[in-house]
C-alpha cells in the first residue's frame, strides 16, 4: 500500500498546475499523544477545490489570492466538515478548523480534534470533491504511536475503517 501511495503522490505533483487525468485528495491524520489530540491535514488541487466551492456555494472563491482570508477559510471549512466525518472509538467527533495554506497548485487545510483518547478504532466518512468529480479518489493515512495505515476510497464509496492493535 505504501508503494501505491508513493506512486500516487509522485503523479499528484507531476500534474500540479496542469489539467490532470485523475482527481485526488490526500487526508493525513495523526494522533498526538503529548497533546491528546488528532491532527488532520487535507491536500487538494486548488482548481478542483475552487470548482467544488463554486458549485456548492454559487459564488466564486479565489484560493490563490483570497480577498478576505477569514471568509474564505469559513467557506472551505463549511465545505469540508460536511464531507469529512470522523468517528473515534465509536463516538462522532467535531473538527476544529486551524487554517489553510497554498502550496504550488494545491491547498492544504488543517484541522484538529481536541482532547481525545488514544484511538482504538477510527471510522472515516469522506466524500471530498465527490460533488462533481465522478473519478475522485480520496487517500487517507492514519498514524498513532508509530503505527501507520493507509486506505483509499473512490467515488461513490465513502467509508474507511482503521483498527489499532497495540
Amino acid at each position: 500500500m505504501l508503494f501505491l501511495k508513493n506512486i500516487i503522490l509522485v503523479c499528484f505533483f507531476l500534474y500540479a498546475g496542469k489539467p490532470h487525468p485523475f482527481y485526488l485528495s490526500i487526508t493525513d491524520i495523526k494522533y498526538n499523544d503529548k497533546n491528546k489530540s488528532m491532527e488532520i491535514a487535507c491536500k487538494m488541487f486548488t482548481n478542483d477545490l475552487e470548482d467544488a466551492l463554486k458549485r456548492t456555494t454559487k459564488t466564486s472563491v479565489d484560493l490563490i489570492n483570497p480577498k478576505n482570508k477569514k471568509e474564505t477559510e469559513k467557506i472551505i471549512f463549511d465545505y469540508i466538515t460536511k464531507r469529512l466525518n470522523i468517528n473515534l472509538n465509536g463516538k462522532p467527533r467535531t473538527l476544529k478548523c486551524i487554517g489553510f495554506e497554498k502550496e504550488d497548485d494545491v491547498v492544504w487545510t488543517y484541522m484538529e480534534i481536541e482532547k481525545c483518547e488514544k484511538p482504538k478504532q477510527l471510522n472515516i466518512t469522506t466524500s471530498l470533491l465527490y460533488d462533481f468529480l465522478k473519478e475522485q479518489i480520496n487517500l487517507v493515512s492514519f498514524e498513532v504511536g508509530g503505527n501507520k495505515q493507509s486506505s483509499k476510497v473512490s467515488n461513490p464509496d465513502k467509508e474507511i475503517k482503521f483498527t489499532i492493535t497495540n
